[in-house]
């Protein structure tokens, strides 16, 4: 049976930031969205309000400054590789970010069979965000049940890469996971836990385990 492994992006495929942070410092707005980061982080606030927020700090968001945080972003070394090989294996490997999908998407062209983010509008922006597209940590589960019935596999053929509390729901939902540079809400919840730079040897504390 084949298997599907899914992504985490902000602070697991990204070290030690976000795909919004990112983006905002193209625009020299890095410390209004560190400060957000923190406050969703502490559950302050909530995926909606989120979005509204740094929706309305990206008012002069460009499609290259978007190219240009996602070139420059602090990735792990690896990815395609450790997405190559998945591939190879005849599995599969999907994205699941509550951050914007327009940067989520651009993941695809790594090899990614999947990339879902919460929904944005089209960038330079001209209409306000959907509450209704913003994902949560529970909406992470219904997308992988989704993405399970499109690849033909079950909930038990899955694998999840996280690193925080909008994960925690999805590593409760699938019998493997990997805690990737994982801050303490997925304390005790992991099968297994990697501290470094590199998303291969992270995949390989699954690699064997079909």
């Amino acid at each position: 049976m084949a298997r599907l492994h899914l992504f985490d992006l902000d602070g697991t495929l990204l070290h030690g930031s976000s795909a919004p942070v990112e983006i905002s410092r193209q625009l020299g707005l890095e410390a209004e969205t560190v400060a957000l980061d923190r406050e969703i982080s502490a559950g302050l606030i909530g995926p909606p309000e989120y979005a509204a927020r740094v929706h309305a700090l990206w008012a002069d968001l460009t499609e290259v400054h978007v190219a240009a945080a996602f070139e420059g972003a602090p990735w792990l070394a690896r990815i395609r590789e450790v997405w190559a090989e998945i591939r190879a294996q005849g599995d599969y490997c999907a994205v699941v970010s509550l951050s914007p999908s327009f940067f989520v998407e651009r993941l695809t062209g790594w090899g990614a069979h999947a990339a879902h983010g919460s929904r944005f509008p089209a960038v330079p922006f001209t209409e306000p965000v959907d509450p209704a597209g913003v994902l949560s940590a529970a909406a992470k589960v219904l997308i992988a049940d989704r993405l399970c019935e499109e690849f033909g596999v079950r909930r038990a053929d899955c694998v999840a890469y996280g690193d925080s509390l909008s994960d925690k729901d999805l590593f409760g939902a699938v019998p493997v996971s990997v805690a990737v540079n994982a801050d303490g809400h997925l304390a005790g919840l992991a099968t297994h836990s990697y501290i470094g730079m590199d998303l291969w040897e992270a995949y390989e504390l699954v690699r064997s385990g079909r």
